[in-house]
């Protein structure tokens, strides 16, 4: 690891098997029923785990002038998991401190990042950082948004909403990985998990829309 420090190799480390582990356990989540056993304490293990990743990778960051482009992957796969964890726990979208908190720091980090970008340099490709800041803030303002919604309409909404998010979260954590570890590869090893992601929530919403309609048919 060149010339690091023992704390930075350290957080290195960390940082990779805490993202290696988060990437199976959300593979677990992914392929276990829904709702059972496996898919609660593996998806509960996945947000442990990604809170890992984003205090390492910010560490990495702030402490050890790693690649600043780091704080807006992580800033992406780290707010898509705790508002798709949100939505889960309260399955509503009253307007909560918490959310709002949360969604407006997540906001103001996305802007310095960008404000900051020419000092930062392009290490990645232009079109990877801008369509990741972009699907960002698509994201926050969709969440201030959804409480224009009517709390009866959005009780048909929630669970898609948490499908797509805690997808959302797995891949962006996946495209950080493989486009890490194939930099030959760049732009495709970047926006191609992304884009099977997102066509994974697609089908997985259509799937359970689908099981939903059949289970309120069925006599």
């Amino acid at each position: 690891m060149g010339d690091y420090t023992f704390l930075h190799q350290l957080n290195i480390v960390v940082h990779i098997i805490t993202g290696t582990t988060a990437l199976l356990m959300g593979l677990v989540a992914l392929l276990s029923k829904k709702g059972g056993r496996v898919h609660k304490r593996s998806g509960l293990v996945f947000l442990v785990l990604i809170t890992l990743v984003i205090a390492t990778a910010l560490m990495g960051v702030f402490a050890f002038g790693a690649n600043e482009f780091l704080i807006a992957l992580t800033m992406l796969s780290g707010y898509q998991a705790f508002s798709g964890y949100r939505v889960l726990k309260s399955k509503s979208n009253k307007p909560k401190p918490l959310d709002i908190l949360v969604a407006f720091l997540t906001l103001s980090s996305g802007l310095y990042f960008l404000y900051y970008l020419d000092a930062i340099g392009m290490i990645w490709s232009p079109v990877i950082i801008y369509s990741t800041v972009g699907a960002l803030f698509i994201m926050i303002a969709y969440d201030f948004l959804r409480y224009l919604i009517k709390a009866e309409r959005y009780r048909n909404i929630w669970l898609y909403e948490h499908i797509y998010k805690m997808i959302a979260a797995f891949t962006a954590l996946l495209a950080a990985f493989i486009g890490t570890v194939l930099p030959q590869y760049h732009p495709y090893s970047q926006f191609l998990p992304s884009i099977f992601g997102t066509l994974l929530a697609i089908g997985s919403i259509l799937y359970f829309r689908r099981k939903r309609t059949l289970t309120k048919n069925r006599p």
